[in-house]
């Protein structure tokens, strides 16, 4: 596989930013692993966590590795703190990763598709939560999308975490005044009905470990996904909120997407 750091300035954002991107690679010899690439290809963006930026998923786990024989790229972007929407304070980060990094990629890299059947999205905790804000409010540009330990639930634990005043200015600044977050472009509860009414559905994976803070908002995630009919894989098994049980669980949402190229 082909590792790149790529700097360049974003319109949507108004500065420079940089991706990790990983490309199929034809490669025989190389000790230890192959490397199989195809005319075109499929591309996963991946998505951090709060504490972390966009090198984390290569620096924490063997995702290069895991790619290396199914001709797939990776897209790793960052949006540093910013939870992945246009934020309060002005930083439009859904329109840079749901609209134009995608746009960039597949002018930039080529071979890479621009079909919607051949776009996922996947992310943990906060990049959970991410993925399916972007799958549901873009389902023309992203088929899937997976979440890990996601914070998908914020109409419940983050109203109460910013009513016990911890940092509320950040979250104001993320998401502007936050007893309005309930039906608005955030709430992915509310996003998942108006995606459903628009008739354009992603496929949808959660997982989430049973002694994570996190599992009971997947759980309600989980129940309103299914009783609007979404195509969703849900799992839980042991685990808490940490990179030993994400480094496990991305090699199976990788078996997922090779079951929907299938497909």
């Amino acid at each position: 596989m082909a590792f790149l750091t790529v700097n360049f300035f974003s319109n949507a954002l108004g500065m420079c930013t940089q991706i990790a991107v990983i490309l199929p690679e034809n490669t025989h010899g190389q000790i230890g692993m192959e490397g199989h690439a195809g005319k075109t290809f499929p591309t996963l963006y991946l998505l951090h966590g709060m504490s972390d930026d966009h090198t984390i998923w290569e620096r924490r786990t063997n995702i290069e590795r895991y790619v290396a024989d199914k001709n797939i790229a990776v897209v790793m972007p960052t949006t540093h703190l910013g939870w992945y929407v246009d934020t309060a304070y002005g930083i439009r980060y859904e329109k840079y990763i749901g609209e134009e990094l995608p746009e960039f990629c597949r002018n930039m890299f080529k071979g890479m598709s621009d079909k919607r059947e051949d776009t996922y999205i996947a992310g943990l905790s906060m990049g959970g939560y991410g993925a399916f804000h972007y799958a549901l409010r873009h389902p023309q540009t992203f088929s899937a999308a997976a979440s890990l330990s996601g914070a998908l639930d914020l109409t419940d634990d983050l109203l109460q975490h910013v009513t016990d005043g911890a940092n509320a200015a950040y979250w104001n600044g993320i998401f502007g005044d936050i007893q309005k977050l309930p039906g608005s472009e955030f709430d992915l509860f509310a996003q998942a009905e108006i995606c459903k009414a628009g008739g354009v559905m992603p496929s949808l994976y959660q997982w989430c470990g049973t002694d994570d803070a996190l599992l009971e908002g997947g759980r309600r995630m989980r129940d309103h996904l299914q009783k609007l009919g979404f195509e969703l894989v849900y799992r839980e098994s042991d685990g808490n909120h940490s990179w030993f049980y994400w480094d496990r669980e991305i090699q199976d949402v990788l078996c997922w997407i090779d079951r929907l190229r299938s497909r």
